[in-house]
C-alpha cells in the first residue's frame, strides 16, 4: 500500500522500537493504513508534513523533547497544529490526562491498548482530521470562489457601462456630426467668398476651433466605446515614435528631459496611424501636466515574443502571438489607487474644470482593445505613471512611410454626384465643391442617386453619405456604381459608420472614407486622392 492512496497515514514517535511491533500488529491487517516509526522527537513537524500525517501517536517519557513537547511542537505549527494527536503513557494519572488535555492532545491511551481500541480510536480522529481539512478546503474555494465573482461582476459591470456610453455615443454621433458639418461648413463657405472684415475673419477663426474641439470630442468617445471605424496600415512603431520625437519635446517643459529606449529591428504591426498618433500625444500631454516643474519622460518600444513575462501583465504570458510593446513613462506626482481604478472611464479627470475632458486615456484604452492589443497603465503617488501598449505583431514588413505632403486647397473640373439626406449638409457640400470648380450633382437619398447614375450621365465620383434612409443603402448604391460606372470612383462620409463599412472596427480593404466634419482643405485633398485612383485605374 503506497502512501499517496492511503486513507490513514499515522506517524508513531517513540524512543522504543518495541513500540513498533506492538502497534503495528493491531493495525497490520488494515490495508488503507500505512503506518511509519521514528524516534526523533524533535523532529515531530517536520516527520508529520513528510508523511501527510493524520494522527500522530506519540510516548509521553522519552528522553530529549518528550510527548509534552512534541504537542507543543506541532501545535505551533500552522500545517501541523490540527492534526490529532494521541499520547500514549504507561501512568494512568489522571493529573497527567489533564494536563495532556490542556496542552492540545486529542485522545490519551494507556500502554498497551487492546488492538481493537486502537484502530476504532486512530480511524475516528484521521476521519475527523480529514473532514476539517475537506471542509476548511471547501471554504477557500467558496471564498475564492466569491471573490472570482465580484470580479466578473465588476467587469460586467464595466462592460456595461462601456455599452451603455457605447450606445449612447454611436446614437448621437451621427447627428452631432451632421451639425458640426453644417456649421463648419457654411463658415468655411464665408472665408471661401471673402468680403468680411479682419475682425469678423478672426471670430469665423474661432468658431472653427470650436468646431475641431468638438468633432475631437466625439471621436474619443466613438474610440473609447469602440465604435470609431479604424483605417488600419501595415506600419513600423519605432518610426512613428522617431517622427514625433520633436512634437512630443515641444509640449513638455523646458526643464523636463526626455529619455529614449527604442530596440532596433522594432516588428510592424496593423494599426490606424492617425489614431496611435492620436494617443501617443495624449499621454505626452498627460505626463507633461503630470510633471510641473520637469521631470523625466521616457520612452521605450521592444518586440515581446510569445510567453514573456511582460505578457503575464496582461494576462497573455500563454499566448501564442507576439506583440510589439510601446511605452510611455513619466516622473509625475503619480495616482491613487482610487484614481488609478477609474482612470480609463470616460470623462473622468482630476483636473481642474475646463482643463481637461478625462478622455485622454478612455480614448487608448478603447483605441488599443478595437487593435486587437492590450494596454496596461501602472502609477503610484510621489513615483509617476507608466502606460504600457501592446500591438499584436504583423508578420509583414511595413514599408517606408512617405512624407506627408500638404496640398493647397485645389478643385476640378470632374464631375461629382453629392447623396446626402440631410439637406442643410447636403446643400453647404454642394456649395463648397462648386467653390472649387467641380461639376455637383446631388440626390437625398440612395434611390433618387440611382436614376441619376443610370441616366447614363458621366460621373467621375459619387461622394455620399454612410447612413441614409430608404430602402437602398448606401453599401448597395456603391454596388450599383461598380455595376453602372466601373471607372467611377465612390467616397463614403460619415460621423458614425459602425457595422456598415467595418467588421471588427476595421474598414474594409478599398473603402474610401471621409470622416465628418471635414474642412474644405481636407475634403479637396481628399477628393483629389480618389479621382487620382481613377487615372490609374485607367
Amino acid at each position: 500500500m503506497t502512501q499517496e492512496s492511503a486513507c490513514v497515514s499515522i506517524l508513531l514517535i517513540d524512543d522504543e522500537a518495541i513500540a513498533l511491533d506492538l502497534i503495528a500488529h493491531g493495525l497490520e491487517r488494515e490495508a488503507d493504513i500505512v503506518l511509519r516509526y521514528d524516534a526523533r522527537s524533535e523532529m515531530a513537524v517536520a516527520l508529520a508534513r513528510e508523511v501527510a500525517a493524520t494522527t500522530v501517536l506519540v510516548d509521553l517519557r522519552m528522553p530529549g523533547a518528550d510527548g509534552f513537547d512534541v504537542i507543543r511542537m506541532l501545535r505551533a505549527d500552522p500545517a501541523t497544529e490540527h492534526i490529532p494527536v494521541v499520547l500514549l503513557s504507561s501512568e494512568d494519572d489522571p493529573s497527567i490526562k489533564v494536563k495532556a488535555f490542556a496542552m492540545g492532545a486529542n485522545d490519551y491511551l494507556v500502554k498497551w491498548p487492546d488492538p481493537r481500541e486502537l484502530l476504532a480510536r486512530v480511524r475516528y480522529h484521521s476521519a475527523a482530521y480529514v473532514a476539517r481539512q475537506q471542509r476548511d478546503a471547501a471554504f477557500v474555494s467558496l471564498r475564492l470562489s466569491q471573490e472570482e465573482l465580484a470580479a466578473s461582476q465588476s467587469a460586467l459591470h464595466q462592460a456595461q457601462k462601456m455599452e451603455a456610453i457605447g450606445q449612447l455615443t454611436g446614437g448621437v454621433a451621427h447627428d452631432f456630426n451632421n451639425v458640426l458639418q453644417i456649421i463648419s461648413g457654411n463658415l468655411q463657405l464665408i472665408k471661401l467668398l471673402g468680403g468680411v472684415s479682419e475682425k469678423a475673419h478672426s471670430r469665423i477663426d474661432i468658431a472653427l476651433a470650436g468646431v475641431e474641439r468638438g468633432a475631437k470630442l466625439s471621436a474619443h468617445l466613438l474610440a473609447f466605446a469602440r465604435r470609431q471605424p479604424l483605417q488600419a496600415q501595415l506600419i513600423n512603431p519605432g518610426q512613428v515614435l522617431f517622427d514625433m520625437g520633436d512634437m512630443i519635446r515641444r509640449l513638455l517643459d523646458p526643464r523636463a528631459t526626455i529619455a529614449t529606449d527604442i530596440a532596433p529591428d522594432l516588428w510592424s504591426t496593423m494599426v490606424d496611424a492617425n489614431q496611435l498618433n492620436n494617443v501617443l500625444l495624449n499621454l505626452a500631454i498627460n505626463a507633461r501636466d503630470a510633471m510641473t516643474g520637469g521631470g523625466k519622460l521616457t520612452i521605450r518600444a521592444q518586440n515581446v515574443a510569445a510567453g514573456s513575462p511582460l505578457l503575464a501583465e496582461v494576462g497573455k504570458s500563454q499566448g501564442a502571438d507576439d506583440y510589439v510593446l510601446l511605452e510611455i513613462a513619466d516622473t509625475g506626482t503619480g495616482m491613487e489607487p482610487a484614481v488609478l481604478q477609474r482612470a480609463f472611464e470616460p470623462f473622468f479627470t482630476t483636473k481642474p474644470t475646463g482643463q481637461g475632458t478625462g478622455l485622454g486615456l478612455s480614448m487608448a484604452y478603447g483605441f488599443v482593445k478595437q487593435s486587437g492589443g492590450e494596454i496596461l497603465l501602472k502609477s503610484e503617488v510621489g513615483v509617476g505613471t507608466s502606460v504600457k501598449i501592446f500591438l499584436l505583431r504583423s508578420q509583414a514588413a511595413a514599408p517606408e512611410m512617405e512624407a506627408v505632403i500638404s496640398e493647397p486647397l485645389s478643385g476640378g473640373q470632374e464631375t461629382i454626384l453629392v447623396v446626402e439626406d440631410e439637406e442643410e449638409v447636403r446643400r453647404t457640400t454642394v456649395e463648397l465643391l462648386t467653390a472649387l470648380g467641380y461639376r455637383v450633382l446631388q440626390a437625398a437619398h440612395a434611390g433618387s442617386a440611382m436614376s441619376l447614375i443610370q441616366s447614363g450621365i458621366p460621373i467621375d465620383l459619387v461622394f455620399t453619405d454612410v447612413i441614409m434612409p430608404g430602402e437602398m443603402s448606401s453599401l448597395q448604391l456603391s454596388v450599383a456604381v461598380r455595376e453602372y460606372l466601373p471607372d467611377t470612383q465612390v467616397l463614403f462620409t460619415s460621423g458614425y459608420a459602425e457595422g456598415v463599412l467595418a467588421h471588427e472596427g476595421k474598414l474594409d480593404p478599398g473603402v474610401n472614407l471621409l470622416q465628418k466634419p471635414y474642412t474644405p482643405d481636407v475634403l479637396s485633398t481628399r477628393i483629389r486622392q480618389v479621382l487620382r485612383q481613377r487615372k490609374i485605374a485607367l
